[in-house]
This record gives structure tokens, sequence and C-alpha cells, in this order.
């Protein structure tokens, strides 16, 4: 059994397990949101992180990064119970082709696991669904968890993407207003009360501290 595993978020720049080989490409019919809440590794659940999911969208395609896990059961296993525990916020596996850069038109891989969730507030409690630009870079900008804040989750994914050849304009847009609050915040100007108290608390260098496992469990 050999199986490969499509990386579009933190999967990108740390896979947090034993890999056999790593190929940048691309998955079709699929984009970058970040419409889903992470309440345990970048937010907690009276302030919700956002972060990044997959979306249905013909003619879309999303670049990222796939794993292949080779080398018997055991393996295989254990990269997969990992995964599981990182990614337990998504609740599908969908099976996705595969493509490498330069062969737009013959998968290099078939059959390539992505991990992705449900677009239903009432069917999945982790999707939060879109928001206006400026509403999403506020609360980016001021959640925070045990592995860190929000916002660096979201500038790794978007120095990730450079570092491959193939930036999200997306991601780019949203970590170019997360900037825009934070260059307010810097000014005087004023976000909601509740976010306020929000970003007070993550500027906290007790809450700031970085656990152990924190990178090992992003997602």
């Amino acid at each position: 059994m050999v199986f490969w595993v499509f990386g579009y978020g933190s999967l990108v720049w740390n896979p947090g397990f034993e890999v056999d080989e790593k190929v940048i490409g691309f998955i079709k019919d699929y984009r970058r949101v970040f419409d889903l809440a992470c309440i345990d590794h970048r937010g907690t659940p009276e302030h919700p992180a956002r972060t990044c999911t997959l979306e249905e969208c013909e003619g879309s395609v999303c670049w990222g990064a796939a794993y292949c896990v080779r080398g018997g059961p055991e393996k295989e296993i254990a990269a997969m119970e990992y995964l599981e525990r990182r990614e337990c916020e998504y609740d599908h596996k969908t099976l996705v082709d595969f493509y490498k850069e330069g062969d737009s038109e013959h998968p290099f891989v078939t059959g390539v696991i992505v991990f992705t969730s449900t677009p239903d507030k009432i069917s999945n409690k982790y999707y939060l669904g879109p928001a206006p630009l400026e509403d999403m870079a506020a609360q980016i900008a001021t959640a925070f968890g045990p592995c860190g804040n929000n916002m660096d989750y979201l500038f790794l994914l978007e120095k990730a993407l450079f570092d491959i050849g193939h930036e999200d304009d997306y991601v780019i847009e949203l970590a170019n207003e997360v900037r825009k609050v934070l260059g307010g915040l810097s000014k005087g100007k004023k976000l909601s009360t509740s976010s306020q108290l929000h970003l007070k608390s993550s500027l906290s260098p007790l809450k700031l501290r970085t656990l152990p496992e924190a990178i090992a469990m992003d997602s």
C-alpha cells in the first residue's frame, strides 16, 4: 500500500510526518477559501481562527504539495493517524487527481487524498462560511491559540506559496487586508470591543508561548 496526500494549507510548509516524496503541483476545480473555524490550534472556542479549506469551483486550480508515504503498513497507518488528528476539523477525505507542474492534461497521480470540509453550518460545526474581507481580516488579526496567532498561519501560507512559485491572489489579498488592520491599530484606529480584547490577550507573552507539539499539530 502507498498513499498520497495533497496539502494546500500548513501542510505545504510543514507536513509534520515522515514522507518519502514531495511533489509540487495542483488539483483542478477547487479553490482555497478561509471559511473554516479552528478552535484548538490558532484559535479558541470563544474566538475561532479562520483557516483554509477547499471550495469546489469549476475551472479553478489550487496549487500545493503532494506527499507520498510508502514503506509498509505501520508507517502508513502512523502517518494517517497523525493526519486525522491534525486535520480533525475537516470532515471529509476526498480523492482527487493531482497534476505536476508542466503537464495539465495527464494526472501525475490519481486517488490523492485531500482533507475537505462540508460547506454547511448545520451539518459541520466548524464551517464559518464566507464573510466580508474586512471582517475576516479583523478576525484573523486578533485570533490566537496554543499554536500561535491566526495571522502567522496566513502569512506563513502566503510565503509558502511564494516559495513554490505559485502565489494565490486570494491569500495575498487577505494577508494585505490583515496588514491594514494591524497598521490601523498601530495608528490608534479602533476595532470592535470584542476584537480589541482578543488582540490585547494575543499580545500576552504567556499566550504566545509555543507548545512543544504546536508545529506538528498545526492545521
